[in-house]
């Protein structure tokens, strides 16, 4: 091999180690950005994955009361009705870490998040009705109670399925969970949550109309998790229903929230005793 050839065969290596690292880089959101990028960040309208990353960075300086993520405080409220679902989630999140700040401050954020209880997407008003609960506010437990049922996923057309995932399968928010044939185009059916699929009520082959269920989504352990623990909170026993189920081991439920749904159970109870 000629020096030419050695060195184009350690610079392709080079290069195949060297991008999937500056893409790691540059989508992951621990990466801390300094004052002027962050800024940049939260009005980059063009990359609202820029959005995210600005948001998680000021989410931490909030949860360690660093006074200085105040400045981009009216950001927060402006992102709350943002045409993407996943800036509107890490939003609605995010101003759930702050809630020692001035008065007038929380009212803003508490006012916020109020209204994000009524947003389109079940995840967004599940993250605010979590952040109301740092807030004292039990305003959003229906939401809450809701982050423990399994997702379902309908037909919004009719046609054919022509493809299906397979019951147990890991799902990722917005990933397919079913493939339907129209007249004119195939529809991928997607889940608004993160988990495990459930159940199927199709087949492949099968023809819905619209409206029709397709299949039902499992919430995800941090999902179901974060609920219990706010309704360890501001559980009251009409929550027991969706609690008691998670109480019990098995493929969709970790150890972890199995011991947290029976705290929230005793917490409920107890609660409900000394009222």
């Amino acid at each position: 091999m000629s020096t030419g050839q050695r060195l184009l065969f350690l610079f392709t290596g080079w290069l195949i180690v060297l991008m999937p690292f500056l893409f790691w880089w540059n989508t992951w959101f621990g990466r801390q950005l300094p004052d002027a990028q962050l800024a940049e960040y939260l009005h980059d309208d063009k990359k609202p994955r820029h959005i995210q990353h600005a948001l998680v960075q000021l989410g931490e300086r909030m949860a360690k009361h660093d006074a200085s993520a105040a400045r981009w405080y009216p950001d927060l409220t402006r992102l709350a009705n943002y045409g993407v679902e996943e800036v509107r989630n890490t939003d609605a999140w995010v101003m759930g870490q702050d809630v020692s700040s001035k008065p007038a401050l929380d009212a803003r954020f508490h006012e916020t998040l109020l209204k994000m209880l009524a947003d389109p997407s079940p995840l967004v008003r599940g993250n605010a009705a979590l952040s109301l609960v740092r807030f004292g506010d039990p305003a959003g437990r229906p939401q809450i109670v809701a982050l423990l049922s399994p997702a379902t996923i309908t037909a919004q057309q009719a046609g054919k399925i022509v493809d299906t995932s397979t019951v147990g399968t890991p799902i990722h928010q917005d990933g397919v969970v079913a493939k339907l044939q129209t007249p004119t185009q195939t529809v991928e059916l997607r889940s608004p949550i993160g988990g495990r699929l459930r159940s199927l009520a199709v087949h492949a082959g099968q023809n819905v109309a619209a409206g029709d269920e397709v299949a039902a989504v499992s919430p995800g352990s941090e999902q179901a998790w974060e609920a219990l623990r706010a309704l360890y909170v501001i559980g009251q026993p009409d929550d027991l229903p969706a609690v008691l189920p998670y109480e019990r081991e098995g493929p969709d439920i970790s150890k972890e929230v199995s011991q947290q749904a029976a705290l929230t159970e005793k917490a409920i109870r107890q609660r409900s005793t000394a009222q």
